[in-house]
């Protein structure tokens, strides 16, 4: 028997009423009512109701036919809706509130925006002028694009005279194509955009062919996503975000003394005042590891919680329901002119390849400031260390064919994590954790059981640092849902397994390497950690990576004290292993060693690694099938690293200036003490190198391209001295994300 009845219904009436038909207002809160209590029969007597709210809830959609033709303010907070398109049943709705609802979306919001045409505040948001723009401006730019589309491609294919059959076929053909191809505006709103170019491509062929029109799309297919910033719609924090202008001026001639770089980066590695915990640690350091007194107290910190940035109604890349910032945080903008600029671009001085052109072309589209202690503008000294993409969600059991990457990263450095935005340069959210220094951050996609016992894909955000805690981070739900107490010394780096999506790998200062099951969070966010397999190193582990063809039996470290290999699998009884093998390379001298600093290790294919630094000025390129024999017995084996190439790089002493790797387009990256940023497509090389008898390049292969830093100014001061700590590129190399020891997180475009 349902909850409501006509008694129920008149008692909570405000004011009560006698009669349904008399009822303006009506609150049904926390009476945990499910859909299947919304009786449309029941409703239908509404007719003059004008406010409902329904907050507090388990209602997971609306019906849709509870015909309440006068309605105008909706509340919907803390629910479990999953869609929103039958909210279009009622066209006169103003006010609309439905935060914590953790399965709604940045996508749903433009949903209701184009939806419901006298929409004027969203979650108490003012969005008349955003919402002005997705039903015109982006409508219009995508019905332009449909267009283009079958022009292009599909009017062709349709005959003079048509068969019903043949109208049938290349309307499937072009709906799919059309959803597929055309894109537009941040991937953040790609299902949005999907849901939207169906809707247009469905009235271009009712037009065109005479069609019958599908007025009734899926609830997947979310609605057209708005232009790039949409700067008009969300207020924006000031408090979390302060503005910095930062005029990039055209690069000089270096009038500063050779080896200036160099200089400032020891001094500056060794004369800090704070004693901090800190990746860059004097060489001298790696006999004792354990980290330097924190800069601040001992105290427990605050619970992770996503910082509430903006006020308005956008969200995170994939999915932030509340608290959602659009600024373009902080930026240092590389889009206001110069008079020495050319369209605000700046000038590069890339290094010409053998045939003296250029193989890669990249621009500068933002240089951001969005990890600032305590929110200040003032501060150029945070270091920024790690930065990796967000994955793209899976659709069953295929990726998302609409976007080919992502485009919205996780940067992390001092006390915080940013997602942004990389072609708008929107900070998308902010999580603070005011006793914290992140070092590290890692994305994993868990199937996470929803309501009705439904699965779906969330990507989860792991960050950790100096207090040796790891925070998980639900990015679509808004919310730190838990941490894991990993270490009692600080986090250098983590990583998931490419094939355990609960698998997390933490290297400590305390020189372990643990293997953690991370679990899946309820509906009610309840998980369960516990540790699988500790690995034992003979110092710091400073990178990791796991073997792309045996994810599952082993894992790679670079060290303070060189590179060791593990076997990791589970079926194994020892939880606590020693390391297996020990990497030797050529020193200075040409002799052989395993004694080095090894603080850049990745995998450019599945047998090409690359790592830094035995010595200076090199980035060794060397085998993993060659020089492990993954059939050999015993531990602690030292077996040589069968090298096959040695990149041309700076000359710096500095180290923990790391380097990586795009696997699809055979590129390196590796930054400088200078601020620049060194690239090297191997793609004339690899095919040579997978060969059994492949030999090693005599030669040291100099970069493809440098990206020379542009010098900028914050402030009226130039900002100097600038070191690339990481440089990481999304899976197309599309975009290019360059951190620096300078709180300046810098992207740049291949163009």
């Amino acid at each position: 028997m349902s909850k409501i009845t006509t008694e129920l219904l008149l008692e909570r009436a405000v004011p009560r009423s006698t009669r349904l038909r008399k009822i303006e207002t009506l609150n049904l809160s926390k009476l945990q009512l499910k859909t299947g209590d919304l009786d449309p029969r029941l409703f239908s007597r509404l007719r003059h109701l004008q406010k409902l709210d329904l907050s507090d809830n388990l209602l997971d959609k609306f019906p849709n036919s509870l015909t309440l033709p006068d309605l105008r303010v909706l509340n919907c907070n803390n629910n479990k809706l999953e869609d929103v398109t039958a909210l279009k049943q009622f066209p006169l709705l103003e006010e609309l509130t439905y935060e914590n609802n953790v399965y709604l979306t940045l996508n749903d919001d433009y949903k209701v925006m184009f939806l419901l045409q006298n929409l004027r505040l969203l979650n108490g948001k003012d969005i008349t002028k955003l919402a002005n723009h997705v039903r015109r401006v982006n409508s219009r730019k995508l019905t332009s694009k449909v267009t283009a589309h079958w022009e292009k491609f599909f009017r062709d294919q349709l005959p003079e005279k048509y068969t019903a059959e043949q109208v049938k076929s290349i309307r499937k053909k072009f709906l799919k194509s059309v959803q597929t191809n055309v894109v537009y505006g941040p991937s953040s709103l790609s299902e949005f955009t999907r849901w939207r170019v169906k809707m247009i491509a469905e009235e271009f062929l009712a037009y065109s062919l005479g069609l019958e029109l599908n007025t009734d799309p899926e609830p997947e297919e979310t609605m057209d996503e708005n232009e790039e910033d949409s700067t008009e719609s969300p207020s924006e924090a000031a408090e979390d975000l302060s503005q910095v202008t930062v005029t990039p001026s055209k690069r000089k001639r270096n009038h500063s003394k050779p080896g200036s770089g160099n200089k400032r980066s020891k001094s500056q590695a060794n004369t800090e005042e704070e004693a901090v915990v800190n990746p860059r640690k004097s060489s001298h350091a790696q006999d004792d590891p354990a980290p330097d007194k924190p800069r601040t107290s001992n105290q427990p910190a605050k619970e992770a919680t996503p910082e509430q940035q903006a006020e308005g109604t956008q969200k995170n890349g994939e999915q932030f329901p509340k608290g959602q910032s659009n600024r373009r945080s902080s930026q240092l903008t590389g889009e206001q002119k110069s008079q020495e600029q050319d369209n605000g671009v700046v000038s590069l001085t890339p290094v010409k390849n053998s045939k003296g052109k250029e193989d890669v072309s990249a621009e500068p589209l933002h240089f951001l400031q969005c990890h600032s202690k305590g929110n200040s503008r003032e501060d150029f000294k945070t270091q920024l260390w790690s930065c990796v993409f967000e994955p793209l969600l899976d659709c069953g059991a295929r990726k998302d064919p609409i976007v080919s990457s992502s485009r919205t990263v996780a940067t992390c450095g001092g006390e915080s994590v940013c997602l942004i935005d990389c072609e708008t340069g929107t900070v998308l959210k902010k999580y603070k954790v005011a006793t914290e220094e992140f070092f590290s951050v890692a994305w994993t996609t868990l199937t996470m059981v929803i309501s009705d016992s439904r699965k779906k894909s969330h990507n989860i955000l792991a960050a950790a640092g100096r207090r040796g805690i790891v925070k998980l981070i639900h990015v679509a739900a808004d919310f730190c849902y838990g941490e894991i107490k990993a270490h009692k010394k600080p986090i250098a780096t983590v990583c998931f397994s490419p094939t355990q999506e609960t698998h997390l790998f933490t290297a400590s200062y305390d020189k372990r390497i643990a293997l953690w099951d991370i679990g899946i969070p309820d509906c009610d966010y309840n998980f369960k950690a516990s540790q699988l397999l500790v690995l034992e190193a003979l110092s710091i582990p400073l990178r990791i990576a796991l073997a792309p063809t045996c994810p599952e039996q082993y894992l790679l470290a670079g060290c303070e004290g060189g590179c060791f290999a593990w076997n990791i699998k589970l079926d194994k009884g020892q939880k606590s292993r020693p390391f297996e093998a020990i990497f030797q390379f050529p020193d200075e001298d040409g002799d052989m060693t395993t004694s080095h600093r090894v603080d850049g290790l990745a995998f450019l294919n599945d047998d090409v690694i690359v790592s830094k630094s035995s010595k200076l000025g090199c980035i060794y390129l060397w085998s993993w099938s060659r020089s492990f024999d993954t059939k050999g017995k015993g531990y602690q084996r030292t077996v040589a690293a069968v090298i096959l190439a040695e990149l041309e790089w700076s000359t710096t002493d500095l180290s923990y200036l790391t380097l990586s790797t795009c696997p699809a387009k055979d590129y390196v990256f590796c930054g400088d003490e200078k601020g620049d940023v060194w690239m090297y497509n191997l793609s004339n090389y690899t095919t040579a190198w997978s060969s059994a008898k492949g030999k090693r390049s005599d030669k040291r292969i100099p970069p493809t391209q440098i990206l020379k830093w542009p010098e900028l100014r914050a402030n009226g001061e130039q900002l100097s001295e600038v070191l690339i700590n990481n440089v990481v590129s999304d899976p197309t190399f599309t975009y290019l994300v360059v951190l620096t020891s300078v709180n300046i997180t810098a992207i740049w475009k291949k163009s």
